[in-house]
């Protein structure tokens, strides 16, 4: 059963950092692209960003230049690296795979930016 489970979350002020990880188990996880979503209250959940099998890797304009994403395959682990986080960067944050025509989450992770 593939399981990913998320870690990481917390509350931080506006201007900080936090970093979430990810850890994937029962699939082949260096075969596959590994994506960070978010959704926030009231909103739909978004892409936030994707890191290949290859390590090719996009991410969102509203995160760019502010959050990393990254993975260890030896760990079966994903990270999300996130600086200068801004009080509209709260939402429950996902990690997901898609595995043939399955897409599988975690079960998410809080992370709240208020002063």
């Amino acid at each position: 059963q593939v399981q990913l489970v998320e870690s990481g979350g917390g509350l931080v002020q506006p201007g900080g950092s936090l970093r979430v990880s990810c850890v994937g188990s029962a699939f082949t996880f260096r075969r596959y692209a590994m994506s960070w979503y978010r959704q926030a209250p009231g909103k739909e959940r978004e892409l936030v960003a994707v890191v290949s099998g290859t390590f090719d890797i996009s991410y969102a304009d509203s995160v760019k230049g502010r959050f990393t994403i990254s993975r260890d395959n030896d760990r079966n682990t994903v990270y999300l690296q996130m600086n200068s986080l801004k009080p509209e960067d709260t939402a429950v944050y996902y990690c997901s795979t898609l595995i043939g025509s399955v897409r599988y989450w975690g079960q998410g992770t809080q992370v709240t930016v208020s002063s």
